[in-house]
């Protein structure tokens, strides 16, 4: 029941953190879209941070058998990961430029 309980509440937050951040720091006027980038990025980056703390601290404190603290422990490589990227991706370390080319090539010949 604890391994459920940790994969809704990881599961939630990302929800939150990739389509809740960017629905909430934007605003749409008909065909037109407003949005801060740079609040966004600030608060997908301490969304992220925060996720993986509270995984550090269930694993560490409240996980009490082994099989939720490895839960734990993976799903805070995994916010550590996103955060990395998402990271990387705001200083300019890496470009997904590619994969933006990619979606419009498949988009103009499908």
């Amino acid at each position: 029941m604890q391994r459920l309980l940790i994969k809704c509440v990881n599961c939630i937050l990302l929800i939150i953190i990739f389509i809740g951040i960017p629905a909430i720091t934007g605003a749409q006027f008909g065909a037109l879209r407003v949005s801060s980038t740079p609040k966004a990025q600030m608060l997908t980056l301490w969304g992220l941070s925060l996720a993986a703390v509270v995984n550090t601290v269930a694993a560490l404190g409240w996980a009490k058998n082994r099989k939720d603290r490895t839960l734990c422990w993976g799903w805070f490589l995994a916010f550590g990961g996103l955060l990395g990227i998402e990271y990387a991706s705001v200083h300019g370390y890496v470009s997904f430029d590619w994969l933006k080319r990619m979606l419009l090539w498949l988009q103009k010949h499908f």
